[in-house]
């Protein structure tokens, strides 16, 4: 039997440095080759048969659980469904199922401690020596993954030192959807630390104001260009304006690549200018998105809490001391929004807005 084989990974999340136990697979297995295992074992069978009688075992699993019955594999598996979403009364309607049901698995303990007592681990070398890129930080407000056009950032890693000016590599900033821009301004550039005054690329539309980051070196007059990207997303601020006006114009925020905004700032009560954050975290028990409003400093000031379950205009109490008193916004797309929120940014997403009356 082959072995199990992993990794150390650098953890870019973690002060100071530790390390990740990365599973590296050796194959993406399908339903074909396991018909092909079992017909192998077992020559009396025939892989077609047996891959027909695979194919019907998940359909018969689909039939019990839409009889609403739960369907356990003994020794094996169980699998059961689930609803999610928030009802404002009793006798209220389901909200729709391809939003709040859910199928979940569960692995019997049995079947993992065979694997565990069985498994034999090979440890592959950390990657070739590439750039690595562990925190971005902004400077003025020192926010992770924040671009400030009007600041600096930090990059700190590992690996990173280039000459911009001998042509021996370089740093990108390049938007999720669109816009790419080589940078130029660099006050330092060492291998652990680069410090850039951002050139930000303008994107198809105004909220799309997603971006990812790369450094790029020789290591060596002979050696091949070799890049590193930042595993996180950085954004850029997002300006609102026109608050004092009775209907002022709606920003988007809180999106990815999107043609469409997944959220709009509608209006607001505002009393002077001020810039502050907006939060959507994805609250795993109740699997809803919780919105709220922040000051400048990370672990600072914060406005009350909201629910948001599904589409529709919300209004988010400002934090104490903020010229912001609330934000009416309009969620468009929850279902849009609660996945990028979850996959994308690790269960926390937060815009940085400059609200101008």
């Amino acid at each position: 039997m082959a072995t199990i084989q992993w990794r150390p990974d650098i953890n870019p999340l973690t002060v100071p440095q530790s390390y990740r136990v990365r599973f590296i697979p050796r194959n993406a297995a399908n339903i074909t080759d396991i018909a092909a295992d079992i017909a192998q074992a077992h020559p009396n069978f025939n892989k077609a048969d047996i891959l027909t009688i695979l194919k019907a075992e998940d359909q018969a699993i689909q039939t019990r659980l839409l009889n609403g019955e739960q369907v356990t594999k003994e020794g094996c598996c169980s699998w059961s469904l689930s609803f999610s979403g928030r009802l404002e009364n009793p006798g209220d309607s389901l909200p729709p199922l391809d939003e709040s049901l859910h199928v979940s698995v569960r692995v019997s303990p049995p079947f993992v401690e065979t694997i565990q007592r069985s498994a034999r681990t090979e440890r592959l070398p950390m990657r070739r020596k590439l750039p690595q890129i562990n925190q971005v930080e902004e400077s003025l407000f020192k926010l992770p993954d924040v671009l400030n056009p009007a600041g600096v950032i930090m990059l700190r890693g590992l690996n990173l030192e280039f000459d911009p000016e001998g042509g021996n590599g370089g740093c990108v900033l390049q938007g999720t959807r669109s816009g790419k821009a080589e940078q130029t301004t660099f006050p330092v550039i060492s291998n652990s630390t680069i410090m850039l005054m951002p050139e930000i690329p303008a994107q198809d539309a105004p909220w799309n104001n997603e971006y990812r980051i790369s450094v790029s070196t020789h290591y060596g007059e002979q050696g091949t260009l070799r890049s590193g990207t930042y595993d996180r997303l950085l954004r850029s601020l997002l300006p609102v304006n026109g608050m004092s006006q009775p209907d002022p114009p709606e920003t988007g925020i809180l999106t990815g690549s999107a043609d469409h905004p997944y959220v709009s700032v509608v209006s607001g009560t505002v009393n002077a200018d001020e810039m502050l954050r907006i939060q959507a975290v994805h609250d795993v028990h109740r699997d809803m998105l919780l919105f709220s409003l922040l000051n400048m400093q990370e672990g600072g000031l914060t406005g009350g809490m909201v629910v948001v379950g599904v589409d529709g205009e919300y209004t988010l109490p400002g934090f104490t001391d903020s010229a912001v008193s609330s934000l009416d916004i309009r969620v468009d797309d929850y279902a849009a929004l609660k996945k990028i929120v979850r996959n994308d940014y690790n269960g926390r997403l937060i815009d940085v807005l400059q609200i101008s009356l």
